[in-house]
């Protein structure tokens, strides 16, 4: 036999789908991605406009070092010159001097001249690319021209200095021990025949040849090709501006824009503490989301979705309801508690008065139970009847609970009201009333019993609780119930909170069901709800002096004859008319 009612469980992670959840979350911060394009734009602007009257000449020069032989093989220019060294000469202030000679440029101008011009090398090449930027074509080439020439210039005193020092060196050792041979050789021609004649040619023999070593040497130096180089490319006046134009700037400027909207807002996601998605949700409460209620088109919407006024609304309840009916946790029981995170209990009450009127069209006998005894506010806010007591109330012995005031203990004190959910049918509420004793009056026997009711055939029990992470109010009823359904705006809790009442409910031996997420209320900003529940203010400091006073919640009393019980049927309205207030 096939298992029709299996639990609820989130979807298995799909990696596109992944992906396409998380572009999503990127396109929710438009704002920064805005704010990227807009800087971005604002940069291209810039850069079309201060490019607009640039130009930009360019001279190739090809270095050479002095040889005697250019043809031959063995002859390596990139060891005999330093490429690094001669680019930083060419950007030295002695080239900018030359150049600025040649120009007439004067010393106000020199810094401006020297900024204009850049010096590279492409890889694996002898030649160095002068590149100079003016706010003209024709000068821009004849500044770059200049430079070139500069250097050049400078290259070739350097080399000629360091010749002639050389040769000078050389001279300079070679004139005393040609002197030393001028006077051997006279002295020489006045020796007779002999022995010491015969040792005197020997040293005059070794004198000239190291006067012949040095007169070579000197002729090899003044024999080489000091050429520094030649150019191949001379500068021209450029055609065009060096920028990319106006409309080109504004494409890159927002393309770039773009890039840097989308990292901002990866980064904003990836440090945002509130869930980003669906799956986020599913995955901190490890239950999935039964339903994402759509934004109520009518300012607040009655408490009841049936009707006209939205029904997409009301489709979505009754989606919930279906999914609920489906998971085997709950149908076996039939017992939910709905709760909300933190702040304000309002889409929690809605969400629990129309899944009871969803229960309720389908046939079953609900119990509406409004367990949250520090702002009861159901009763004022449904169409409701006075109805009988139910079973629970009986005490032993046959005596009634109630009569006179109630006290801290005495809720549930068994008074129930029908409420007219319409095309819907109807369902029980039991109201709830204000405690000074909460916990005590939660855990009473009558409550417990009065949970009970859903052991009863075709019976389901929905209870309200406030919020979980306020009050401990939900925790104490979590062991008497099957399941819990989380109501809450994705953007108004953390991961940490959804992933700390799963923890909760788990330790109090609950289970989560799924949630419910809704959009922000009117009014509510964006992050955290409030931590508490709002308490009425005094009637005395309800309002200005003169103005109406807000509506306060009214606690129910055991009503004595002809006594008027606040929502007893006799002050119901229309059903689309009702406005849930702020709780």
């Amino acid at each position: 036999m096939i298992e029709t009612n299996r639990p609820a469980a989130a979807p298995a992670d799909d990696e596109p789908d992944l992906l396409r959840d998380q572009f999503r979350q990127l396109l929710r911060y438009r704002r920064l991605i805005g704010a990227g394009i807009g800087i971005g734009l604002l940069g291209g602007v810039y850069l079309g406009i201060s490019t607009a009257d640039t130009y930009v000449a360019t001279a190739d020069v090809v270095l050479r070092a002095p040889t005697d032989d250019p043809f031959n093989p063995s002859l390596a220019p990139d060891k005999a010159i330093n490429i690094g060294s001669e680019r930083q000469v060419a950007l030295s202030s002695s080239i900018a001097n030359e150049a600025a000679k040649k120009l007439g440029v004067s010393a106000s101008g020199f810094a401006a001249l020297r900024s204009g011009l850049q010096v590279t090398n492409p890889p694996q090449t002898m030649v160095l690319r002068f590149t100079y930027t003016a706010s003209s074509p024709k000068e821009a080439a004849k500044r770059a021209n200049a430079m070139t020439e500069a250097y050049l210039l400078k290259r070739q005193e350097s080399l000629d200095a360091t010749r002639d020092k050389m040769v000078k060196g050389y001279k300079e050792q070679r004139d005393p021990i040609a002197k030393q041979l001028d006077e051997l050789s006279k002295e020489i021609a006045r020796m007779p025949a002999g022995a010491g004649r015969d040792a005197a040619s020997s040293a005059k023999t070794d004198l000239q040849s190291e006067v012949g070593g040095y007169n070579t040497k000197i002729t090899k130096l003044e024999a080489l090709d000091m050429t520094p180089g030649r150019v191949t490319s001379a500068a021209t006046a450029p055609p065009g501006a060096d920028g990319p134009g106006i409309l080109m700037s504004l494409a890159l400027g927002a393309a770039v824009g773009l890039a840097l909207g989308l990292l901002a807002a990866w980064v904003r996601l990836v440090f945002d503490p509130a869930p980003r998605s669906e799956g986020d949700v599913a995955r901190a409460l490890r239950a999935p989301v039964l339903g994402y209620l759509p934004r109520d088109r009518t300012g607040g919407g009655p408490l009841l979705a049936a009707g006209e006024a939205d029904p997409r609304l009301a489709e979505e309840y009754r989606s919930v309801a279906f999914r609920l009916a489906y998971d085997s946790r709950f149908a076996d029981r039939r017992r939910l508690l709905v709760v909300a995170p933190r702040g304000s209990s309002e889409t929690a009450a809605a969400v629990a008065v129309n899944l009871a009127a969803s229960f309720a069209e389908t046939g079953k006998d609900v119990l509406l139970i409004e367990a949250d005894l520090r702002t009861p506010v159901l009763a004022s806010q449904l169409p409701t009847d006075a109805g009988g007591r139910p079973r629970w109330s009986q005490t032993p012995g046959g005596q009634k609970g109630g009569g006179g005031r109630h006290s801290d203990s005495e809720w549930p004190d068994g008074r129930q009201l029908v409420v007219d959910a319409g095309e819907s049918g109807s369902f029980d509420l039991i109201p709830g009333e204000r405690a000074r004793n909460v916990p005590r009056a939660l855990t009473s026997p009558r409550a417990t019993r009065l949970i009970s009711e859903a052991d009863s055939p075709n019976a389901t029990v929905v209870v309200l609780a406030p919020p979980v992470l306020s009050y401990a109010d939900a925790l104490a009823l979590v062991d008497r119930v099957d399941g819990v359904l989380v109501v809450c705006n994705p953007r108004g809790v953390h991961r940490t909170d959804l992933s700390r009442i799963r923890e909760l409910i788990s330790g109090a031996g609950g289970t989560v069901l799924g949630a419910v997420l809704h959009a922000p209320l009117p009014g509510e900003k964006r992050g955290r709800g409030k931590d508490k529940n709002p308490a009425p203010a005094p009637a005395a400091a309800g309002s200005p002096a003169g103005g109406p006073k807000p509506p306060q919640p009214i606690p129910y009393e055991v009503a004595e004859p002809e006594q008027h019980i606040p929502g007893d049927g006799t002050d119901t309205v229309a059903l689309r008319t009702v406005r849930m207030g702020r709780r």
